[in-house]
């Protein structure tokens, strides 16, 4: 072990955000095939807020280390690595321990950071921007002139995926609270306040014919709406379950509903699709295949910011030593964007 010094936040259990432990050890050494990342930014999303209730459908036992994703310098290299890795910024996908100040990842899980773009600004774009870019692109493949909605404009992915859109050419209503309106309206969105009631008619009046794509972090009930709001030939795509966050029960049972609903609606006699995203589907049966997607997909969204088709929301930087600040502030529901942590 170096005797340099490593912090991490562990989840204990079912815990509010004061309940957050920091721990303090020894950096680890990468094994072969391993690279030893330097954090430098790593971030809220709401997996984490999921997991810290244990509501995150497929989580780790307590106690485990958060955090979805991250990006840092690469600090060492084990054995079979590339030498030429150490010293380079990259980003990684991790779905846990992201919330630490060093983290071992496999070297082909690594993708760099092109040069100009900042820690806290790439790491907007980790796992918001693959979630955004494959829904947009692979799942609900948009074209020039369609039109989309939503839900959560304001939010993490909400926010990479209404900039993705409209550089493609696409019309976007986006569903946000009133305070985030004159923001998305300077990225090109029409908003509607989800407030005020009847979400749906107000989407119609927008949209007489209907949507070309929903893009769904909500669930529940109002998952009906999403689907009814289809024009012949569009596609739901729902990601997320935030309508049952702070429900009791089994954390596994609102997505099995979700993927029930989407099975069925997929076997009825119409033009329209429905698709429960999963970002990490395929990765156990073809790793190989998977690293190539992800690897693809970020370098186009880097691709993007780099051309100013997207600008990172970042909501707020915090030191990773305050995490409880930063894991009450993604919750609040008040903010644009990402939270981010730092060292």
């Amino acid at each position: 072990m170096n005797t340099e010094g490593a912090v991490e936040v562990v989840l204990p259990g079912k815990v509010e955000p004061d309940g957050l432990q920091i721990r303090h050890g020894a950096v680890p050494v990468p094994g072969p095939g391993q690279v030893l990342i330097r954090m430098e930014a790593t971030g809220v999303s709401f997996a984490e807020q999921q997991m810290r209730r244990g509501k995150y459908y497929d989580q780790p036992p307590f106690p485990f280390v958060p955090g979805y994703d991250l990006v840092g310098t690469v600090a060492a290299a084990g054995d079979g690595v590339d030498p030429r890795l150490p010293g380079t910024r990259v980003a990684a996908l991790v779905k846990v321990g992201g919330w630490a100040s060093h983290v071992l990842v496999d070297a082909a899980d690594a993708v760099p950071v092109p040069d100009g773009i900042g820690a806290a600004e790439a790491e907007t774009l980790v796992v918001n921007g693959i979630t955004a870019w494959q829904m947009l692109h692979r799942k609900a493949r948009v074209r020039t002139g369609q039109t989309v909605l939503v839900l959560g404009a304001n939010g993490g992915v909400g926010s990479v995926l209404v900039q993705l859109a409209h550089a493609a050419g696409v019309r976007v209503i986006g569903t946000a609270s009133v305070r985030h309106h004159d923001a998305l309206r300077a990225l090109g969105v029409t908003p509607v306040d989800y407030r005020a009631g009847d979400v749906a008619a107000r989407v119609r009046a927008l949209a007489p014919g209907g949507v070309d794509a929903v893009f769904d972090h909500v669930g529940g009930s109002g998952i009906v709406d999403s689907w009814r709001l289809l024009a012949p030939g569009g596609t739901l795509v729902s990601y997320g379950t935030a309508a049952t966050r702070d429900d009791a029960g089994s954390k596994q049972l609102p997505v099995l509903k979700l993927l029930g609903r989407v099975w069925l609606w997929n076997t009825l006699p119409n033009r329209r699709r429905a698709y429960f995203f999963n970002l990490w589907a395929g990765r156990a049966l073809a790793k190989g295949r998977f690293r190539a997607r992800l690897r693809a997909d970020l370098t186009e969204v880097f691709a993007a910011l780099r051309r100013g088709d997207i600008t990172p929301q970042i909501a707020a930087e915090l030191p990773l030593t305050r995490v409880a600040d930063a894991l009450r502030l993604a919750e609040s529901g008040t903010v644009a964007g990402k939270v981010i942590l730092t060292p």
